[in-house]
């Protein structure tokens, strides 16, 4: 009997990517296969594009694709949550259950996690295998490109939970990618009363305000201290989430964020980065400063938030592109025409 093939993208390091027909793969009796439709390009892609690791180590060459969702195809005997024809987003972390990390609750942590779509094979291929346990069902009637951000809403939502937003809050975040238009919806729906976006990209900023953000400021040309005084009344931010990933913003941040405030560092930053911490301002403005890593379990939240369809992603997904142009929607990730980058798979989308 001929053996099935599907076509996947492997990254081979050093910001190559090439296109193969390999075997579909077997699934074991706790496996689904699922046919991919969406794969979103995830900053972290871009940091693995330049050679930095992802959320574990990369190890090329290895088919990439984090953020997927798709219909299953075939599930292995064990199997009992999912069946085929099911539509799915992935939960793409898993985690060791036994190291130090694991057992006090901290899993984000584990010093064994590995990824599907990072070291293990993931969605830019037309069929990805993963274990029952990272399948999450999603509605029909969802558009499985909305599935596709579910991921990335997942780790926003780790990273609100983290931030303690109460309800009259002054919320500022710091750039407008998907993630901080994600944070955007996620701060009002947190209670927050003002919400404030700091992005130079036009685009950006109008999406901004279409989806909730009562102001936006232009950190190039305005001073953020002076803009967040106009709008609310006060020297700054009760909380500050930063969504960028460089010193710069970082820097932005701690402008933004008054006394008392509680600075999120959410972004995924390019290795080796730094930022000269001042004392002095931690101590005097008595800041709270907190990091966010992955998503341990809020990836079934943020299904039951798509499934309700309370966030928007229509304004989000800017672009996309077929399985054999991988390396080119890595490359719009990168310009500030998009916002978010998927990759979809044309012939099978026309079913679904």
């Amino acid at each position: 009997m001929k053996e099935k093939l599907m076509k996947g993208s492997y990254f081979l390091g050093n910001g190559h990517f090439e296109v193969r027909d390999v075997p579909i793969p077997e699934t074991g009796a706790h496996d689904v296969l699922i046919r991919v439709t969406a794969c979103g390009i995830c900053g972290t892609d871009v940091h693995i594009y330049h050679g930095d690791k992802g959320s574990a180590d990369v190890c090329p060459p290895v088919i990439l694709g984090h953020e997927l969702a798709g219909v299953v195809e075939k599930v292995g005997e064990a199997v009992t949550n999912v069946k085929p024809g099911d539509h799915v987003t992935v939960d793409p972390n898993i985690y060791c259950g036994n190291c130090h990390y694991c057992q006090i609750g901290k899993k984000q942590l584990c010093e064994n996690l590995f990824a599907i779509g990072v070291n293990r094979n993931g969605g830019f291929a037309e069929y990805c295998m993963v274990p029952e346990t990272q399948c999450f069902i999603l509605n029909d009637r969802i558009p499985l490109r909305y599935g596709a951000m579910t991921e990335p809403l997942a780790c926003c939502l780790h990273g609100i939970d983290r931030a303690g937003i109460k309800q009259g809050d002054t919320v500022c975040i710091i750039g407008g990618g998907a993630i901080g238009l994600i944070m955007v919806q996620l701060a009002r729906l947190a209670g927050a009363t003002k919400v404030v976006l700091s992005e130079p990209v036009v685009l950006r900023q109008q999406v901004g305000l279409e989806l909730g953000a009562d102001a936006v400021i232009d950190p190039v040309h305005e001073k953020i201290t002076q803009r967040l005084q106009e709008i609310s009344g006060m020297p700054g931010a009760d909380v500050v989430i930063e969504c960028v990933g460089t010193p710069v913003a970082v820097g932005q941040a701690f402008q933004a964020a008054k006394r008392g405030a509680t600075l999120l560092i959410f972004s995924v930053p390019q290795a080796g980065s730094v930022y000269d911490l001042h004392l002095e301002e931690i101590y005097q403005k008595e800041l709270t400063i907190i990091g966010s890593m992955i998503n341990p379990d809020t990836h079934g939240r943020a299904a039951a938030m798509i499934n309700s369809g309370i966030i928007q992603f229509d304004s989000i997904i800017t672009h996309s592109f077929p399985v054999d142009q991988v390396e080119e929607a890595v490359l719009m990730q990168m310009k500030n025409e998009s916002i978010k980058v998927i990759v979809e798979f044309e012939n099978f989308l026309k079913k679904y």
